[in-house]
């Protein structure tokens, strides 16, 4: 079985090399939440990769966003999936796995009070039972994509980190984890969105990549297959994972790194402008709509004199 964490020694400051740098002191008022970057996950690294000011606005300022239906949806149906392997094997079915939506529902509504807001408008009911229908669907779909009855996952929903030889801190959230009787290690995400067409296919798997890269990195163990089970299209993507691809990607980390500690320290984080903008939470404070960005909350290091 994994381990669930590895070394998990933070990134700090220090380390990106401008110690010597005079400090400006943050404005008075700044967000005590506020804090220095120390760890990549897949999805900041993301954020990172598709708009600099998005990946600020999450990790740094930490402004609030509203739930999503669909995002509300998708950690719904993650949640019947997980907790359907509780029952034996022979009573993992479609009946058993659609009854327990609504009951993940209610503990998602108690330990994420906000995604109520979902339906605040719906005093029927009508669209919150379509939503919960559209989920019960997605769950019976992965019936036909994967055989529960001869599943028997090592970890669900297994928290990785790892650190890396540079210093920087890996860690993520794996849906699933498989291991053969032979020993081989199989990782599985769930997607109940669509899958992407053939050409987006590598931005889709950088997610699986960077996980099978802090399981090489923690248990020295490259994963025999890396597996994205998407339950909107009823599609399964797979990639068998090489050293040298693992390799690649955490090149692709650090330098990613190494750019987000340089924004870190000049608080330089430029938008991106995107097809994605239209789903953004933060036009109000993107340039880019004409909106100005909160008072950088971290202290900035003064470029260094000319000698």
């Amino acid at each position: 079985m994994l381990s669930a964490v590895g070394r998990g020694a933070a990134v700090s400051e220090g380390s990106a090399g401008a110690a010597a740098s005079p400090v400006v002191s943050p404005p008075a008022g700044s967000r005590s939440r506020s804090s220095v970057p120390s760890s990549l996950s897949p999805s900041r690294a993301s954020d990172f990769m598709q708009c600099p000011l998005l990946y600020r606005f999450r990790v740094i300022d930490r402004l609030p966003e509203k739930p999503s239906e669909a995002a509300t949806r998708g950690t719904l149906v993650h949640s019947v999936l997980e907790r359907l392997f509780d029952a034996p094997a022979g009573e993992r079915t479609v009946p058993r796995a659609k009854g327990l939506v609504p009951g993940q529902w209610e503990r998602l509504r108690e330990s994420r009070p906000e995604v109520a807001e979902l339906f605040a408008d719906d005093p029927e009911g009508a669209r919150l039972a379509r939503w919960l229908g559209e989920a019960e669907g997605l769950v019976e779909r992965w019936f036909t994509l994967e055989d529960p009855t001869r599943l028997e996952p090592a970890e669900r929903e297994l928290f990785v980190e790892a650190e890396l030889d540079s210093g920087l801190t890996l860690r993520g959230i794996i849906d699933r984890v498989d291991v053969a009787p032979t020993g081989e290690v199989r990782i599985v995400d769930y997607k109940t969105g669509k899958a992407p067409r053939p050409e987006y296919a590598e931005g889709a798997l950088f997610q699986m990549k960077f996980y099978a890269l802090v399981v090489w990195r923690l248990k020295k163990v490259i994963p025999r297959r890396l597996q994205l089970v998407y339950l909107g299209s009823g599609d399964v993507l797979t990639y068998d994972p090489t050293p040298a691809d693992l390799e690649r990607v955490e090149r692709k980390l650090l330098a990613l790194w190494e750019a987000i500690t340089e924004a870190t320290r000049t608080g330089d984080w430029r938008p991106r402008p995107t097809k994605l903008c239209g789903w953004c939470d933060h036009q109000s404070h993107c340039p880019e709509f004409g909106g100005t960005p909160p008072p950088y909350p971290l202290p900035l290091r003064e470029p260094q004199p000319q000698q």
